[in-house]
């Protein structure tokens, strides 16, 4: 996605989450649902949590949930979603500016879903760092935008590497991983204003090897 706005990232999706006057949908990402539905519940890490659906769906499977987001606003509601959800036990969720601090400890699952931002952000370094933080038969997702919604902020010219260069540019070492899908589906996409439109994403899945 091409970067335009000269702002520190912390300061830009504060200022995008309290413009939101809408509630969460609470529904949570479809390569979440298809990827985790029916594993074995653990420990989990959502990276750019936004305000919790997908950590909150998480909990509700019976896993313990890391929520992770820049924005404090984001992750106050986030909070406030998952006491009503009844998985305040289940759910944590910590301010990190993943440029700078990230979550301790390994995880069996570890989410970063559409981590795009207008701003300058080292998104492939995040993502090795993730990775890493995937424990031994863990899983580690990754989805990425591979086209321009007519909502989106992005220059509707943007080129998207394909699923192949994206995971190539993450850097990680194929000996240590199984593939689970590496792909680009289209999905049907709701937008701010409720409008929907058929976009296509770049999924990657991929499972930690045992005892690596």
């Amino acid at each position: 996605m091409t970067t335009h706005i000269d702002e520190p990232g912390a300061a830009f999706w504060e200022r995008h989450y309290r413009g939101k006057i809408t509630p969460s949908g609470g529904r949570p990402s479809a390569a979440l649902v298809r990827f985790a539905e029916g594993r074995k519940p653990g420990r989990a890490l959502d990276l750019g949590c936004a305000r919790g659906d997908d950590a909150i769906w998480l909990a509700r499977q019976r896993w313990h949930a890391t929520g992770v987001d820049v924005a404090e606003t984001a992750l106050e509601a986030a909070r406030d979603s998952a006491a009503k959800a009844g998985v305040t036990q289940q759910t944590r969720f910590e301010r990190h500016d993943l440029s700078d601090t990230f979550p301790e400890g390994r995880f069996d699952l570890v989410t970063a879903l559409f981590l795009h931002s207008p701003v300058s952000f080292p998104r492939a370094a995040v993502l090795r760092q993730a990775a890493r933080a995937v424990g031994p038969g863990g899983l580690f997702l990754a989805v990425a935008h591979a086209s321009v919604a007519p909502w989106s902020w992005a220059d509707p010219d943007t080129v998207f590497p394909t699923p192949e260069e994206e995971l190539a540019g993450i850097g990680l070492d194929a000996a240590d991983w199984s593939r689970v899908f590496v792909g680009a589906p289209d999905r049907q996409a709701t937008g701010p204003g409720g409008q929907t439109a058929t976009v296509t994403d770049t999924v990657i899945a991929l499972e930690r090897v045992a005892g690596v």
